[in-house]
């Protein structure tokens, strides 16, 4: 139930009537008509674009039309007023029983209200976290889960069909490296003293894989060449870095649904495949690339190489896929990759990275484009970085010198909930600063806090009403006559929650699930509002004293809230509070 779009569905209406009564010249195009929430409360409750829109191609003023829209909409029982403002925009205050129609609404369904058809079933693929498994994930990491987490938890909740998916990125260098930093740890298991070397990764996490690798193979490895160890424990190593990967994700909430290995598109013919694909369409060729822009590093020289033509597809110059010697680019996997996902029925594609990987979306995008023909759209999201303090000082991370904070170390200091929520505070291409001490605050600058206050709360509301033996049941709330409930701030409360499902689908469709925690912040705070001037007037207490029916309506629209909230909440991968601790 999206009461902007049943308003615009009765101005439409509206307008049909006008042509069909010679008002309006017939046939006009309706479809940038809008209904919206006006840019200052203060002018109504929402406004419409029809007269402005609809101006030039019937040959009226807009002020006219507006004028004549308004004396139509001023007879519907739904609109209290229509007021025509500026050049011919029209303002709407709608009746009371209209926000307490929301609020029975939303008790009936529950957390269903809000859900949106809006994705019709597609198919969605949300590629995130997708870190190098070297070693456990640090806050970087964390903020790219919970966002890329939340995401797709939003578009499930907006009707979309979505795979979460993480890409193991265990075909590169990198896990060489990761394999003789484990063999050092391993040799030091069995007694010897060992150096990391500049380039190894000398952090403690990697002792229990050295053991765990002795405990394996024994002594069979010791002083053995390269030759003899290598791709072993790489993948040895990788499994165990992996399973500390997944415990880590799912210690902060986070369940992947399919982990996709990079190394599996080597040697089976998948790159190949995908490049080849590419070359139908004309967009692989030999060439020379031109010098980087600036100044020219002392070790360029111009190489023939198989390039990609991803300047067809928006990008700003051409990318090589495979090197002057023969060797695959780091880009052509992650092309086989993507035409993977594509063969695999995706309609859409999102991949989460972190702000290191700006320089990568044009060419993603252009790869994905010439693959589909533009057909599935890809949207790259960049989570910038994450600046942690404790005690007013920062915390300083170095992931190759061991001495980084891993997500586990947020999780185990503030808990899952309060990182989720953090680090949905901001939008995601914004810097967030992270305060271990602020975000344990109990004030309403801290909005984890405030948001959950607001629900314990109503919970507590519930509880002592239920003690007085009103039934606080969803079923006798929904029912309950709520017709009395018409004080502005019982009135604001309701109309911020009629703006939930709208929320849903804008944060949907533009993939910003932060929109989320800023709404349930505003929401919670005309609950506060609320609550607080209960104090000073009696009359808009929750629970009234001797007046069981005046009770339930009031609570009817506390617990509407809490619906709404507890919805909210399980999007961004939050767990409710019943109480405040």
């Amino acid at each position: 139930m999206n009461l902007f779009t049943e308003i615009r569905s009765l101005v439409l209406d509206t307008l049909q009537a006008m042509q069909e009564a010679g008002e309006l010249p017939g046939g006009l195009d309706t479809a940038n008509v809008t209904v919206e929430p006006p840019r200052d409360a203060a002018h109504g409750d929402m406004a419409t674009n029809a007269a402005m829109v609809l101006a030039k191609p019937a040959g009226m003023k807009p002020r006219d039309i507006a004028g004549a829209l308004a004396e139509r909409l001023s007879g519907e029982s739904w609109i209290e007023s229509a007021e025509v403002a500026g050049p011919g925009f029209l303002n709407l205050r709608l009746s009371a029983s209209v926000w307490q129609g929301v609020i029975h609404k939303a008790l009936a369904g529950g957390e269903a209200f809000g859900r949106s058809e809006m994705g019709k079933g597609q198919k969605v693929n949300v590629e995130y976290v997708s870190a190098n498994p070297t070693g456990p994930l640090h806050v970087g990491h964390t903020r790219g889960a919970v966002f890329g987490d939340a995401l797709a938890s939003l578009l499930d909740y907006a009707g979309y069909d979505v795979t979460r998916e993480y890409y193991i990125n265990d075909g590169g260098a990198q896990v060489d490296v990761l394999a003789r930093s484990v063999y050092l740890r391993y040799l030091e298991a069995h007694g010897q003293a060992v150096a990391f070397e500049d380039g190894t990764y000398p952090g403690d996490y990697l002792v229990p894989v050295g053991e765990a690798l002795k405990a394996e193979v024994g002594d069979a490895y010791v002083d053995q060449p390269e030759s003899v160890w290598l791709e072993k424990v790489r993948d040895f190593s990788t499994d165990k870095m992996m399973d500390l990967i997944r415990a880590d994700l799912k210690a902060l909430g986070v369940e992947m649904d399919v982990f996709y290995s990079e190394k599996s598109l080597y040697g089976t013919g998948r790159i190949e495949e995908a490049l080849n694909a590419l070359e139908e369409k004309g967009l692989i060729y030999e060439g020379v690339l031109e010098p980087p822009k600036g100044k020219v590093p002392e070790d360029w020289e111009a190489r023939e190489q198989t390039l990609f033509k991803s300047t067809e597809h928006g990008d700003d110059v051409d990318r090589p896929v495979k090197k002057s010697d023969g060797s695959w680019t780091y880009f052509a996997p992650d092309i086989a990759y993507h035409y993977d996902k594509v063969s695999r029925g995706f309609d859409a594609l999102i991949d989460v990275f972190g702000a290191d990987h700006g320089g990568y979306v044009k060419r993603m995008k252009a790869a994905v484009s010439a693959l589909t023909d533009g057909r599935v759209p890809l949207d790259i999201k960049l989570t910038q970085l994450v600046k942690l303090y404790k005690n007013g000082e920062p915390f300083k991370m170095s992931k190759r010198a061991g001495t980084f904070v891993t997500l586990r170390d947020v999780v185990d200091q503030v808990g899952s909930d309060v990182t989720r929520f953090v680090m949905l505070t901001r939008k995601n291409d914004a810097p967030l600063d992270f305060d271990f001490d602020k975000v344990l605050e109990q004030s309403k600058e801290n909005p984890v806090f405030y948001v959950q206050y607001a629900h314990a709360r109503v919970c507590s509301v519930l509880r002592k009403a239920e003690a007085a033996g009103i039934d606080v049941s969803d079923a006798a709330l929904s029912a309950t006559d709520i017709s009395g409930l018409t004080h502005e701030a019982e009135l604001a409360v309701a109309k911020k929650l009629a703006e939930w499902p709208r929320l849903v689908e804008i944060a949907a469709r533009t993939h910003e699930p932060h929109r989320v925690a800023f709404y349930l912040y505003d929401l919670a705070s005309e609950l506060h509002a609320l609550w607080n001037r209960g104090n000073d007037e009696p009359g808009l207490r929750f629970l009234q004293e001797d007046d069981p029916a005046t009770s339930q309506a009031k609570i009817a629209l506390a617990r509407a809230v809490t619906v709404v909230i507890s919805a909210g909440l399980g999007i961004l991968g939050v767990v409710p509070a019943e109480e405040m601790r």
